[in-house]
Order: C-alpha cells, then sequence, then structure tokens
C-alpha cells in the first residue's frame, strides 16, 4: 500500500505526527534528534522528508561537508540526496522483518557532516500496514478427547501469528459453531492473544464419535485478513480428571553461549487419576513454537535442555507455554519465563567512516584526519570501550559523538623526518575477559616546499691550468634538496659579477641540471688568477627556495711564456756597446742582463748563460743576477770589439729561453770606440742551425716561385684564348671588374688605388720594388678593333715589369693613362694598386709620400721606405745626411714632371 493509500484511508493521525516532528526539527535546527514516521513497504525513490530543512542546513553546507548517512546496519534503508537536501527510500523496508514484533518500529542513523563534524541523529518510524495475514504454523490440528471429560474443560488450540502489529495485527479468533464447544479468548502480558476451547456440552462417542471445526484467526486491517486451521477431535474413553501445573508461571536465567545439553529448568505436574490416565507427558506449547527451537523438553520428566546457541544481542528474554497432558488426553499449560544473562563474547567493532591520506606535512595541530565508528553489541561493562593509538605517533583518538572518535594531528609533521605513518588504533571493552579489536592505517604525509637546497660543502675550490680547452670541466657542485618530487629537483644558477669589466659569464658557465662548472673561454694566467663566484642552488618548488656557495677556481700557472728582456735594449738599426776599460780588474762588473717572465713560481725562475763570446775567457755571466763580469785582468791583446751572446732561460717544463746580444768595447777612451766600430763590417758568424733553416726556406721559397710562375703563365693563356673567344663573337660583352674597383660617379674613370713598397739593403746599391696589384688582375676594357693599343699595353706592361724603381714605375704608369686615354672612345678601366685613391673623382690621383729613413754605422746608403697613406710627408734622418736628403728631393720632382716613359729609364 502507498502512502497516498494510507493517508487517504484514515492516516489523519500519522500526518499529525509528521507536523510535529517537523515542528520539533525546525526548533532545534542544529544537533537535534529529527524524527520521521513512513509506512512500510514505500517504492524505491519515495521521499522521507527534507533533512535539510529540518535541521537548518543549507545545501551549500551539505555539499562542502561531505554529508553522508551513517549506520551500523548492513542495509541502509534511506539515501541522502544532498544536493536537494532530502530523504529517499532506497531499499525495501518491511516493519516486521526490521522490528518483528516490538512496536513503535523504528530504526535511528547519523548524517555526519565533516569540517567541522557535525552529527545529526535522524530517527524513522515505520508505520505498519496491513501486508501479512493470520497465519498457523500447521494448518491442521489432532484432539483426542475422552467423553467423560467435564463440562469447562479447557483445550488449548494453536496461536495463530500475524507479523502486523496494532489493528493490523490479530484482532480475534472465530470458531465454526458446534453445539459441545465454545472459544475463550485471553490475552498475555505481552499483549499476544490466544484461545482455547471450552467443553460447555458433554461428549458422547457413542453419539458423534469424530468431530471436525475451523478456527479462524482475522486481523483488523482493512481489508480484513484472515488465517484458517482445521481441528480434528477423537473422543476417547472417560478420563475424568486433567493433569494440573504446581506453578503458574515458570522463571529461569541461563547465560548466552550456553552449551548444549545445558539444563535450564524442570516443569512439574500431577494428575489426581491413576492407572494410565495419571500418567503424564510434556510438551511444548504449540503457541509460539518457534522460540522453543533453542530448547528441548524431557517428556517424562519435564526438564528443559538447551538444544542451540542463546544469543543474547538477539533475545534477551525467551517465553513459551509448556503442556502436560495425560493418557486420556487431558493437559494442562503453564507459562515458562527464560532470562538469557549477557556475556563478553563480542569484540568492539571498529569501522572507517573516512580517512583522509596523503596529509600536508605543514597541516595545523588538531586537524581531523579520521572518522572512526566503535561499536560492542554487548551491554554493560561488557560494551563500554575505551580507544587508544599504539606507540608514539603524533596523533590522538578523541570522542567526539557516542561511539565515534575523530582522528587528530597532535604534533607536527615532518615529512623529511617520517614520510608515513602506521597508526594502530586498539578499541577494548571492559568486560571480563577484556576483548580489543585493532585497525591500522597507513598514512602518506605529502610534502611541501620547506627545505631549500643544501650543498655539500661550505665553499667549492677547484684547480684548472691556463690554455685550458673552452668547454673543459673544471668541477661539479652539489646540492642536496630533502624534499621529494619537484620540491627536490635542483637547479644551478651562476650569479652575476664583474671580472675585468666582463661578466662572468662570459668566462664560465654552470650546467643547471647536473651543476658541472665547464669553462667559456682559454684562461690566461697573466691576465687573471682566480676567479671567485657565487652559484645559486634553487629548488623547482613553489615559490622556491635556494641557497648560495661561493666558488674558488684557482689558475694554474703554465710555462707558456718566455723570458723579456729588459735590459740591454736590443734595437734594430744601432749598436749600443758597453766600454770596459783596459784597466778593469778581475771581477769587473760589465753590466747587468736584467730579464723578466711573466710566469708564476718556477716557471718565474730565471737562469742566465753564456752562450757565445769572442773571448770565452774573458767574461762570464752570473747564472742567477745576470752579472756580466770578468774573470781575468784586461791586457792590451783583448780586442776592442767584444761580442757576448747571453741565453736567459726559465725553470719551466719545457723550459724557454730568451737570447741578448751584449756588445761590449774594450777601450779607454770613447773617439777609440768610435773608429773601430765606425769600421765594424756586417757579422759573419752565423749559427750552424740557422745556416741549415736559411737553406730550406731558399728551397721552398724557389719552389713556390716556379709554381707561381707556371700558374701565371697559365691564367695569361687561359685569358689570352678568352680574348681570342669575345673579339670573334658577336654577343656583348660583359667587362669584369676586379674587387673593390667601381666607377662610383659614372664616369668611366674608377677611383684609384696604390700600395707600393720599396726596401734598399745595406750592401747593395739596387732597390726591390714590390708592386701590389688589387685582385691579382690588369683590366682593360676597348673595342675589339683595337688591336695596336692591346700591343702597345702588352709591351709596356713588359717594360713595367722589368723596372726596380718605384719613381720610374710612377712614371710609366702616369704615361700608360695618357696613352690609353688618348687612343680609346671606350670607357677605359685603368688598373690601380691598392691603397692609392683618387678622392676627387677627376681622374687624377692625389699624391701622398711617406719616407722613412735609416742610415746605418756601417754605410754611407740610405736605406728608403717608400709608402702612401694617410695625409704627411715624413722623413727621418741622421741630420748630417744633406746628400740623401738631396738624392730625395731630386726623385720627387722627377715623378712629378709629366714625362715619358723613356725618360723615366
Amino acid at each position: 500500500m502507498e502512502f497516498k493509500d494510507l493517508q487517504r484511508e484514515g492516516g489523519v493521525r500519522w500526518r499529525l505526527r509528521l507536523v510535529c516532528v517537523f515542528l520539533l526539527s525546525f526548533l532545534h535546527p542544529a544537533n537535534a534528534q529529527v524524527r520521521y514516521s513512513i509506512p512500510e513497504e514505500l517504492k524505491i525513490g519515495s521521499l522521507v522528508g527534507n533533512v535539510a530543512q529540518d535541521l537548518g542546513l543549507d545545501l551549500t553546507r551539505l555539499r562542502s561537508g561531505r554529508a553522508r548517512i551513517v549506520t551500523g546496519e548492513n542495509i541502509q534503508y534511506t539515501e541522502l540526496k544532498a544536493d536537494k537536501g532530502t530523504l529517499i527510500v532506497n531499499e525495501r523496508i518491511d516493519r516486521e522483518q526490521l522490528c518483528g514484533d516490538a512496536t513503535p518500529c523504528s530504526f535511528t542513523f547519523e548524517i555526519l557532516l565533516e569540517n567541522p563534524m557535525e552529527l545529526h541523529p535522524v530517527t524513522i518510524e515505520v508505520l505498519d500496514v496491513n501486508d501479512n495475514a493470520p497465519t498457523f504454523q500447521t494448518n491442521h490440528l489432532e484432539f483426542e478427547i475422552s467423553e467423560s471429560a467435564a463440562l469447562g474443560s479447557r483445550f488449548g488450540l494453536e496461536s495463530a501469528d500475524d507479523k502486523d502489529v496494532g489493528q493490523n495485527g490479530l484482532q480475534n479468533y472465530i470458531l465454526t459453531p458446534n453445539d459441545n464447544f465454545v472459544l475463550k479468548q485471553h490475552v498475555n502480558p505481552d499483549g499476544s492473544k490466544y484461545a482455547e476451547m471450552v467443553l460447555q456440552k458433554s461428549l458422547d462417542r457413542e453419539e458423534k464419535p469424530h468431530l471436525s471445526l475451523k478456527l479462524l484467526a482475522v486481523d483488523g486491517g482493512n481489508p480484513q485478513k484472515s488465517g484458517t486451521v482445521l481441528i480434528d477431535i477423537n473422543i476417547l474413553d472417560a478420563n475424568d480428571n486433567a493433569p494440573v501445573f504446581n506453578q503458574t508461571i515458570y522463571k529461569a536465567a541461563v547465560t548466552e553461549n550456553a552449551p548444549k545439553g545445558t539444563h535450564v529448568i524442570t516443569v512439574n505436574a500431577s494428575d489426581i487419576d491413576s492407572g494410565l490416565n495419571a500418567q503424564i507427558t510434556y510438551h511444548f506449547s504449540k503457541s509460539k513454537a518457534g522460540k522453543t527451537d533453542l530448547f528441548d523438553i524431557d517428556e517424562t520428566t519435564g526438564k528443559i535442555y538447551v538444544t542451540k546457541e542463546i544469543d543474547f544481542e538477539k533475545d534477551k528474554k525467551i517465553e513459551f507455554r509448556v503442556e502436560a497432558k495425560d493418557q486420556g488426553g487431558l493437559t494442562d499449560s503453564s507459562k515458562v519465563e527464560i532470562e538469557v544473562l549477557d556475556v563478553n563474547d563480542n569484540a568492539p567493532v571498529i569501522t572507517v567512516m573516512s580517512f583522509n591520506s596523503p596529509v600536508s606535512e605543514n597541516s595545523p595541530i588538531g586537524k581531523t584526519i579520521g572518522i572512526i565508528n566503535v561499536k560492542d553489541v554487548d551491554s554493560g561493562e561488557n560494551g563500554q570501550m575505551r580507544c587508544r593509538i599504539e606507540g608514539n605517533v603524533p596523533f590522538k583518538i578523541k570522542s567526539n559523538v557516542r561511539n565515534y572518535y575523530a582522528l587528530t594531528i597532535d604534533a607536527e609533521l615532518d615529512r623529511e623526518s617520517v614520510s608515513e605513518y602506521n597508526i594502530t588504533l586498539v578499541c577494548s571493552d571492559q568486560g571480563s575477559p577484556i576483548l580489543s579489536s585493532k585497525k591500522s592505517f597507513n598514512l602518506q604525509i605529502s610534502d611541501i616546499n620547506d627545505n631549500a637546497p643544501v650543498f655539500l660543502k661550505n665553499m667549492f675550490n677547484a684547480e684548472v691550468n691556463e690554455n685550458n680547452s673552452p668547454g673543459v670541466s673544471i668541477l661539479t657542485l652539489c646540492a642536496k634538496d630533502s624534499d621529494e618530487n619537484q620540491n627536490a629537483r635542483v637547479s644551478y644558477i651562476l650569479e652575476e659579477k664583474q671580472i675585468g669589466g666582463s661578466p662572468i659569464s662570459e668566462y664560465l658557465s654552470v650546467n643547471s641540471e647536473s651543476g658541472v662548472v665547464h669553462a667559456v673561454r682559454s684562461f690566461d694566467y697573466e691576465q687573471i688568477k682566480e676567479f671567485v663566484f657565487v652559484t645559486r642552488a634553487q629548488d623547482g618548488g613553489s615559490p622556491p627556495l635556494s641557497s648560495n656557495v661561493t666558488v674558488k677556481i684557482l689558475i694554474q700557472d703554465q710555462n707558456d711564456n718566455t723570458p723579456q728582456v729588459l735590459y740591454p735594449v736590443q734595437t734594430g738599426g744601432s749598436m749600443v756597446a758597453e766600454m770596459v776599460p783596459r784597466s778593469a780588474d778581475v771581477g769587473y762588473l760589465v753590466t747587468k742582463v736584467v730579464a723578466v717572465d711573466v710566469d708564476s713560481g718556477q716557471n718565474a725562475w730565471l737562469s742566465y748563460k753564456l752562450q757565445k763570446a769572442t773571448d770565452r775567457a774573458l767574461f762570464e755571466v752570473g747564472l742567477q743576477n745576470g752579472e756580466i763580469r770578468t774573470i781575468r785582468q784586461v791586457t792590451d791583446k783583448d780586442a776592442v770589439k767584444q761580442r757576448l751572446t747571453v741565453i736567459v732561460e726559465d725553470n719551466g717544463q719545457p723550459s724557454r729561453s730568451a737570447t741578448v746580444i751584449v756588445n761590449v768595447a774594450v777601450a779607454d777612451s770613447f773617439p777609440e770606440v768610435l773608429s773601430e766600430f765606425s769600421e765594424f763590417p756586417h757579422d759573419k758568424e752565423y749559427n750552424d742551425n740557422l745556416t741549415f733553416y736559411l737553406v730550406l726556406a731558399l728551397a721552398v721559397v724557389s719552389f713556390l716561385f716556379i709554381t707561381c710562375l707556371v700558374v701565371i703563365i697559365s691564367v695569361k693563356i687561359y685569358r689570352w684564348r678568352q680574348s681570342r673567344i669575345l673579339y670573334h663573337s658577336s654577343l656583348p660583352v660583359i667587362p669584369y671588374y676586379p674587387p673593390r674597383y667601381s666607377d662610383t660617379l659614372g664616369t668611366g674613370t674608377l677611383p684609384h688605388v696604390y700600395n707600393y713598397e720599396v726596401c734598399r739593403t745595406t750592401d747593395s746599391r739596387k732597390s726591390d720594388c714590390k708592386l701590389g696589384r688589387g685582385g691579382s688582375q690588369n683590366v682593360l676594357l676597348m673595342d675589339p678593333s683595337s688591336t695596336g693599343t692591346m700591343q702597345r699595353i702588352q709591351s709596356e706592361k713588359s717594360i713595367l715589369d722589368e723596372l726596380d724603381s718605384p719613381l720610374e714605375v710612377m712614371k710609366i704608369y702616369r704615361w700608360r693613362q695618357s696613352r690609353i686615354l688618348y687612343h680609346s672612345s671606350l670607357p677605359v678601366i685603368p688598373y690601380y694598386p691598392p691603397r692609392y685613391s683618387d678622392t676627387l673623382g677627376t681622374g687624377t690621383l692625389p699624391h701622398v709620400y711617406n719616407y722613412e729613413v735609416c742610415r746605418t754605422t756601417d754605410s754611407r746608403k740610405s736605406d728608403i721606405k717608400y709608402g702612401r697613406a694617410g695625409s704627411q710627408n715624413v722623413l727621418i734622418m741622421d741630420p748630417s745626411s744633406t746628400g740623401t736628403m738631396q738624392r730625395i728631393q731630386s726623385e720627387k720632382n722627377i715623378l712629378d714632371e709629366p714625362d715619358s716613359p723613356l725618360e723615366v729609364s
């Protein structure tokens, strides 16, 4: 039957009760017990009530608190719709299955909310509907009654069982009309009803030996339901007296879990008849026969024994009736009440309602990480519990609500010390013996970025040799972070710093992942001797944490620098001599060779040795100080000109050395020295090794010269063939412009660039002339028919190649330009040597001369280096060299005259 049908058929009282419950729930919105009444057998999904409204909770709180129903029952009859705040039927509710005969019938559960934890008890009363008809355990009863049975004799009938209660339960028994028996109904103290047949008219076996009656049991529901049982009565011969029990009620007690065969109580009845009619047998009454399944009765002695295990949690008190029957079929009945005594046979049951794992290591003290329900179905002290946590762990258990415990954090957590906990909860009752249960939880601690990376050393030191290869690994930095995952991922960062005006990143780099320090460039100890910088180790947390460490890298010196002679100064064109008087004694300090080595350590330890000397017996060199001293008395026979070759050598591996030549004049006056050194011929002493290298160089140069000559001839032949092809071709000519040749003004005359280098030796009256030609090509574009002009140019080139004077070259060049322009009607691309430019674009080149004149002491001739660049004419020479100045001036005048090549020659 549905809920609407029940309202329509008289559920006014139920509605009033429901309204009262709703009012009570509104008056106590928090932590108040809400009670609903619903009929049994409602359809799944039927509405029970709006629990959010009745408890005064909004839907947001239900969702944020993860509202849910907690119940210790195996079946969850209702479901909470947290999004609507309503309770609906989740499972079929059978009141008879749920409560049996108990009335009123209800079940209770809690609605659990978290953060903060709230527990709201909800009780649902299940109203009975008439869904069960009265039933008899058997459908057939047999009686044997003596015909001499006295009027008023009672015969107990089997009680019907109706699982419904109240108005829907068993209401009446109806016996089919007959002449001999009437029905008497009785009510037990527990409210149950049973019936007896009472003999109202004597039986006559001869008249009617057998009677068949029908007993009908009806309930008070609408529509009314009923059950029937057939009664067969066999009429026996006379037995005038029925057995009689000596007690109306028998009471006993038995402990639960009593072993099979345990004696509970003995019932006793007597019959004043004699003989067989006085023999009595004992039987359990058919009324509530289901309860007697736990016991057995001795038919002869009336002793009652335990036959099955008795559970206090199911039956706290057992009642049933016992019948005494004589041989004549007369009976009497008595009630037996057995109280079941509880024993501590149930350990606490631990149920985890919620458990949060992992938890962050920075969780506050007092935070709830789990909710546990603990129940013990025993009673009294057997059901009283204590819970504790085993071991020394930073957690505690406390009871907030009946049977509910909160597992909370009791101390600060540190994942780096302990990353997980095995929490063991022990709950014990107070019975005897004590029973306990354990529940273990594995709690993982999640990491937060609370630890900065830590370097393994307070300072890192390393050494690297100078002249290292770029990219070489110097050292590896290592930092550890005790966090985990991304929080422990360490990156290495080089802090910015200036070294010599340049950022340190131009010298060193740090691999961000491995911490390996690499050299970006090759180091020079003489420039930088050490690097001191800071490297930061930063983890990948949010926000990131970091720590710094100082790194010191020392540059190790290598012997990569030769000693440098500071004194005596070696000049290229003049000769410096130290004077030693002929009266000098032994140990006379002639001079001191002063040298330095920019290396350090033993690489800079210098030693001095005398390699060559005009007279080795006259001078010696101090090994450590470089002092040149006489080792004997100077005599008149000693030559005026003394030449010493001193080697300065460092102590490196391998060692490096430098050579210095010291000229010593053994004389007493300066004029004597000048006269001797003015006639000093060219030094003819050559080192044997130097001679070998000069010969080898001459051979190589000769080979290269011959090779270049062959290449030049091949190129000339190729270009001549190309000119012939162009001459006979009718296609347009694409001229070739050597690199850096351009006609900037569009006039056909290109800017000109010349480079001349002229060197004269001291032992020759001839000049070496080196003529450089940009792009190594001379280009002239003209009419192909101008064969005569081509011949003239070729002849002029031959003349030009034979000249060895820069003045002659310039003269020939100017004459050739005028001739080409005169005879050719086409634009001419003349050849201009590099670095010689026509800045005005007029075709006439401004000339800039630089002269460098050096006069030697052993020749009257001048060495002239003739170059063109800049805007100055510089002449450096001996003021007494008037002849040289005149020669240079005359050459300059000749150059400025526009004349023919013949005049130049």
